[in-house]
This record gives C-alpha cells, sequence and structure tokens, in this order.
C-alpha cells in the first residue's frame, strides 16, 4: 500500500475533479458506507485512499480484505491530503474513486410493474438523493434525473442516496421529453404530480407500468409536461400547507403503489 503525502500528487488531482464531477463516468465514493455498498453493489472501484487509522481499525479489516481480494489499488493519505480529497467539511477515514453504474431501459422497463420516478428539475443535491433513496425503499424499478436536476451522482447526492443510486437503475443528463418518450416506449402510462387539480393516489391505479414526474423545488413542474400526462396526481394536504418537498412527494406515491402492488398479490393468492 502506497502513501499519499503531498497535496501536489497526481492522484489528489483526480479525487477534486471526480468531486466537481469533471467526467461523466467517475464518481467520488466519499465514507466507509459507500464505499462498502459500492464494492457489495458489484460497482468497479478504481483507487482508494484512507487514513492511518482507517488502515488500523479492526473493525474496517473486512471491507480492506474484500477491496484487496478485488484488486483495488489503495493508499494511504496523510491528513493534509485526505482534507484535500474528501470533500467534506470534516474529511472521511476513506474515499475512492469508481465507475458510475450503467442504467438499461431492460432493467427499468423489463418488469411487467415497472415503476420509474422521474426528477425534474429538482435541483437540491440532497432532495436528488432522497429521491432515489426513496425509489428505491417503495420498489421503483428506476429513476431518470432529468432537465436542470442536481447529478444524482455527485458526492452530495450519493451521500443522500445512501448508497441507492449504486443498486437502482438511474439515468442522467435526459431532457424531460426524452424521458417521457423513453417510458412510453417502455409501456408506462405517465402520471404527472400537480399541487391543485388532479386526483389523490389512492384513487389512481398504480399497479401496472408507471413513470411518475416529480416537478422541482419552486414551481413544479411546466404546464406543457403536465399537459402531456395520461393522468395527474395531487397528494392531499391540510391547510394551510400547499406543497410538499419533492423526496416526501416522491416517497407517498412510490408507496401508495407498493400498498397497491402489495394488495393485488394478496387477493390474487387468496384466489
Amino acid at each position: 500500500m502506497t502513501m499519499i503525502t503531498s497535496r501536489q500528487n497526481p492522484l489528489v488531482a483526480r479525487y477534486r475533479a471526480a468531486a466537481r464531477r469533471d467526467e461523466d463516468d467517475v464518481l467520488l465514493l466519499d465514507g466507509v458506507h459507500l464505499v462498502a455498498d459500492a464494492l457489495a453493489a458489484g460497482v468497479r472501484i478504481e483507487h482508494v485512499a484512507m487514513t492511518t487509522a482507517a488502515r488500523e481499525n479492526p473493525e474496517l479489516h473486512g471491507l480492506l480484505t474484500k477491496l484487496a481480494r478485488a484488486g483495488v489499488e489503495m493508499a494511504t493519505a496523510s491528513t493534509p491530503v485526505m482534507d484535500a480529497i474528501s470533500p467534506v467539511k470534516s474529511s472521511s477515514a476513506i474515499v475512492a474513486l469508481a465507475a458510475r453504474p450503467a442504467a438499461t431501459a431492460a432493467a427499468m422497463y423489463g418488469s411487467a410493474r415497472a415503476l420509474v420516478v422521474v426528477a425534474i428539475d429538482v435541483q437540491d443535491p440532497g432532495n436528488a438523493g432522497a429521491i432515489v433513496r426513496v425509489a428505491e425503499a417503495g420498489g421503483a424499478t428506476g429513476v431518470i434525473a432529468c432537465g436542470a436536476t442536481a447529478d444524482p451522482f455527485g458526492w452530495k447526492a450519493l451521500r443522500g442516496s445512501m448508497g441507492s443510486a449504486l443498486r437502482l437503475p438511474v439515468a442522467f443528463g435526459m431532457t424531460p421529453a426524452d424521458a417521457i418518450a423513453d417510458a412510453r416506449r417502455g409501456g408506462c402510462r405517465v402520471i404527472a404530480t400537480v399541487p391543485r387539480g388532479g386526483r389523490p393516489q389512492f384513487d389512481i391505479d398504480l399497479t401496472g407500468r408507471v413513470a411518475i414526474l416529480i416537478g422541482g423545488e419552486g414551481h413544479g413542474l411546466a404546464p406543457a409536461l403536465v399537459e402531456a400526462a395520461d393522468e395527474r396526481v395531487t397528494i392531499p394536504m391540510q391547510p394551510p400547507v400547499e406543497s410538499l418537498n419533492a423526496a416526501v412527494s416522491t416517497g407517498l406515491i412510490v408507496y401508495e403503489a407498493h400498498r397497491q402492488r402489495t394488495a393485488t398479490k394478496t387477493r390474487r393468492h387468496e384466489m
């Protein structure tokens, strides 16, 4: 295992470039949790840097052994170097460079009960990450981050998704129109979330192939996107509340879909 003591080391520049997402296919994984999740998910890890304390921590020996068996190049870094390559205020004990997981249409839409979340103009990285996390937790088959949505593979969003973006198919960089077209090619009904005028999620059939459009902070979905949808959903809210966080809205609808699909399976087994 090599030792990095200079902030001028070329590896430091690579880590800083990954934090800025200068290359679309290279991710910065910050922290033990994300590195372990990436390894478990089969994500290709290119390099790992760690503190001396992390290298000597008995609780991390299992993870470091798995990384070594996977052929991952590892290095110990001095405190100033870790401060330079870890983007968080208090630098993490382990950071890594990894390849971005590929998301295919087959993975998103291959199921007869495909449930895809289309996040449009969700600009806060924490919200974008939370959307991916709740989508995976509720059984969605994929997330498309489009328009001005924050990069779900940026380090802040990855921390917000708690590793979900490394497992769930996530696409990034499409226009909203292209995302909707892909959903229709995948056989999905397109459902737009609107603050008022739509039907409650409890009254909409979410058991088939569905793509849910989630609008960003502030203005929500553009009128043209709402008009293009097959159905409009409005989450019931008690006044004076008029809107919900994008990730909260995603969770309420995805879990309603999960409830309906679970209930349908139960009824089938009872017949």
